[in-house]
């Protein structure tokens, strides 16, 4: 039985380029990367050398901090380049690929014959423990913690997202096997987020609680969903996992292999044709892009317009991320840009433009900022797109000023960077709401663990 929830606060943003719901295999990548930066939180100790050759599933690197999480290879290959920055921190580890996968093999048992500690023996020792993370800090999931739920959200409300319904169409057997892993992982309840509207094969899985969800974007957020089923208090653990993840999780209690496969969708009003890809993560991005958008100015973006992130000439593919956004350069000064019979173009949360006349119209914008940083001073528009029982503007100032005791008692527990993407894209301060949380998330971590 499912359980309704309606999110009445927040914004939709309808950009131009939503991806169609047709699948290609896109060109097979020679080179692909594994970067530590995908991995927040983690300092790797490398254990492969240049020259190496590696299979899908062999060790790239594990942390530190601890040894079991260890992050695989995606791709059967030669280790071609360590790449180190300063104070010789590893930034990427380069993989020539072969022709044709060759994969490790793992000893897998039935999932209904197996307990907690050997399915997680398998998840660490794959490399597949990593799709977990945690509340709080979204950070990767300790496998020693005893989480109290663990979500997924098979809901997507950011613009130009992949449609999960579409990606995880004919993986049905892999996705209910994933969720039969993860009743394990917790004494608590897996929960399941769907579109209200959802009639695909989710709405049918067993093991899960299924809540149908309807309302404007950070709807489909795990965080905000989190926050209205079973929020997260002070010494609390609740992990959370993507939709495609859940599905590999299965493939590899299916098939005793690593599946690094992934669907992602190119979007964007910069992309020719807009569609869904099935790659291989960290696959090089150019193989994917390459004759599928315009030749004008453009911004690639790994991840979706809100949370994503800069993609440069000979960039890899995010870890975590389903979406490739292609969006024109704001690299432009438009003259008397602010005057309102000049803004039909343009989309704004207030009554500032006409956007508010036509709900459903979609926008082609850019990435110009229109105006530079300002005074930090309160608006109200933070609280209309945050749909959390959290005082927004008095978490990120309590996060500025580095203030412990405060962001504990304002909810610094419950929330990620993603929870502030709109609050970034409506300030009107112009202020890095997302990068400000991650800091104090950080500082949290460093200073109660």
């Amino acid at each position: 039985m499912s359980k309704d929830i309606t999110i009445k606060k927040g914004l939709d943003i309808k950009l131009k380029g939503k991806a169609q719901q047709k699948l290609s295999i896109a060109p097979r990548s020679k080179l692909f990367a594994i970067k530590p930066a995908h991995f927040h939180g983690i300092i790797p100790k490398v254990v492969v050398k240049e020259g190496d050759k590696v299979k899908v599933g062999d060790v790239i690197f594990y942390s530190k901090s601890n040894e079991a999480v260890k992050i695989t290879s995606p791709v059967s290959g030669e280790v071609k380049e360590i790449i180190r920055g300063a104070k010789r921190v590893v930034l990427t580890v380069v993989i020539v690929a072969d022709g044709q996968d060759v994969y490790k093999e793992f000893k897998v048992e039935p999932v209904s014959k197996q307990n907690k500690e050997g399915l997680i023996k398998v998840l660490l020792e794959s490399g597949c423990w990593p799709f977990i993370k945690q509340r709080p800090y979204d950070i990767i999931a300790n496998p020693e913690d005893n989480p109290k739920s663990i979500f997924i959200s098979a809901f997507a409300t950011a613009p130009l997202s992949a449609d999960f319904d579409f990606v995880l169409k004919g993986r049905e057997k892999e996705f209910q096997t994933g969720i039969e892993v993860l009743t394990k992982l917790t004494a608590g309840k897996v929960h399941l987020g769907i579109a209200a509207g959802c009639n695909s094969f989710l709405a049918n899985i067993q093991g899960a609680e299924i809540h149908r969800i309807s309302g404007k974007h950070p709807a489909g957020n795990v965080g905000v969903q989190i926050a209205h089923i079973d929020p997260v208090n002070v010494g609390e653990r609740v992990w959370t996992i993507k939709p495609q993840d859940v599905a590999a999780i299965g493939s590899l209690f299916l098939t005793g292999k690593m599946n690094p496969g992934i669907v992602v969708a190119l979007a964007g009003s910069q992309v020719l044709e807009p569609q869904y890809y099935q790659v291989s993560r960290g696959s090089q991005i150019e193989p994917i892009i390459k004759g599928k958008i315009s030749e004008r100015k453009n911004r690639v973006i790994s991840g979706n317009p809100l949370t994503g992130h800069l993609l440069t000439k000979g960039d890899y593919l995010g870890y975590y991320d389903d979406t490739v956004t292609v969006l024109p350069e704001g690299d432009h000064h438009e003259f008397f840009g602010w005057m309102p019979f000049l803004g039909n173009h343009k989309f704004s949360m207030s009554h500032t433009f006409f956007s508010w006349l036509n709900s459903k119209k979609e926008y082609d914008l850019d990435t110009n900022l229109n105006g530079e940083e300002r005074a930090f001073v309160l608006t109200g528009e933070m609280e209309q797109v945050f749909p959390m029982d959290i005082y927004p503007m008095q978490l990120l100032k309590a996060a500025m000023a580095n203030d412990i005791e405060k962001m504990e008692n304002l909810g610094i527990y419950e929330v990620s960077p993603e929870d502030f993407a709109l609050i970034d894209f409506v300030s009107s301060s112009k202020i890095e709401a997302q990068d400000i949380i991650r800091n104090g998330l950080d500082l949290m971590i460093k200073e109660v663990g």
